[in-house]
């Protein structure tokens, strides 16, 4: 798809940022980055804006799927910049749509934090192609006043004093994982289960289901069932934790000792972009891991980006909100990986479900 076009057809679709052509003096360098919508807020990128000759053009995403169809559609040579999951990027890679990125351009890389210089996801053939951009986990999140202590992940499969108060996500990957850490599958194995293993798996989300209020999709959904009482305990996003605790309820977090999922969006470069444009766009990724921008992530999120540079700038309490301030929590991080027998992964799922 011509560049034009696929950013004119951007601007007749959906939200998009106010920093377009329209808003601005004429730029030197226009930039299309397709985002999700929080990630993009006027306000966190105004000082690039301000001091770069960029016109940035922002079209938001609803999944990660979503973004990976109009890549491959024609968006790899109309999009300077995308935000795949760290557990996706090797997708791209695979269909060549992405470039390598270039660190030399992006001194703010060399604040990494550790745990996001180790990890292999993100890249192939030693090569990084998605960089980690931000960050956080998906803890067990409770009602501390309706429970007698902080659980962990065997809630979900022990015990009755909980039956019909007890929610999971409704999603193959994360709880398939959850079941493999309650059993102690050693997290070298976990994606790569075989058929006994997985026949364990299965038998024990089968004794969960029959403990479960719900499998949630809609996280607002989920925090009105804490509201009530009807859900007192959940694998869940952070968000009903907070929502709800402003709200004076008595709410708890808890990071099982057998492994907490963390996920991660990256920044990445597609294939086409060159030139002008592409040092445009390896400066806005530099400041996207800088400090400014993090510090407004921090609080505006909240969210935590994966580099330390803003990390001195930021407040113990928010520090504490987004999980930077024990940096501990990341030794025990399990990341999300893509299961090379997904579809029976997810057919397994499907089965307890209905059954």
């Amino acid at each position: 798809m011509d560049r034009r076009l696929f950013l004119k057809s951007a601007l007749a679709g959906t939200a998009l940022g106010a920093f377009g052509p329209a808003g601005r003096a004429l730029a030197a360098t226009d930039l299309l980055w397709m985002t999700w919508e929080n990630l993009a807020k006027d306000d966190y990128l105004a000082p690039f804006l301000d001091s770069h000759d960029v016109d940035l053009t922002k079209t938001f995403i609803g999944t990660d799927d979503e973004q990976f169809a109009k890549l491959r559609a024609g968006g790899a040579s109309s999009v300077d910049l995308i935000t795949p999951g760290l557990d996706k990027v090797s997708y791209y890679t695979a269909s060549d749509l992405l470039q390598p990125i270039d660190f030399d351009k992006v001194p703010n890389a060399k604040l990494l934090y550790d745990t996001f210089k180790k990890t292999d996801l993100g890249k192939t053939d030693g090569q990084t192609y998605g960089i980690p951009f931000y960050w956080g986990i998906n803890p067990i999140v409770y009602r501390a006043d309706l429970m007698d202590e902080e659980p962990d992940w065997s809630v979900f499969f022990e015990g009755d004093k909980y039956n019909g108060k007890l929610a999971m996500r409704d999603y193959a990957l994360e709880g398939i994982m959850i079941a493999a850490m309650y059993l102690g599958i050693p997290r070298d194995e976990m994606f790569t289960m075989d058929d006994k293993q997985l026949a364990e798996v299965k038998k024990v989300l089968m004794i969960q289901k029959s403990k479960l209020r719900t499998y949630w999709n809609s996280i607002g959904d989920l925090t009105n069932l804490f509201a009530t009482g009807e859900v007192v305990c959940a694998f869940s996003w952070v968000p009903p934790y907070y929502d709800l605790k402003e709200k004076g309820l008595e709410m708890g977090m808890a990071k099982p000792k057998q492994g907490v999922i963390g996920w991660c969006d990256t920044i990445a470069v597609p294939k086409g972009v060159e030139g002008a444009r592409r040092d445009s766009v390896f400066e806005l990724v530099n400041y996207l891991l800088g400090p400014t921008y993090g510090k407004k992530l921090a609080y505006g999120g909240p969210y935590a980006q994966s580099t330390s540079a803003a990390r001195d700038e930021i407040d113990e309490a928010q520090q504490e909100k987004i999980f930077i301030k024990d940096l501990s929590v990341m030794d025990n991080f399990v990341w999300k990986q893509n299961p090379p027998r997904y579809n029976d992964w997810v057919a397994l799922w499907n089965e307890v479900k209905a059954s």
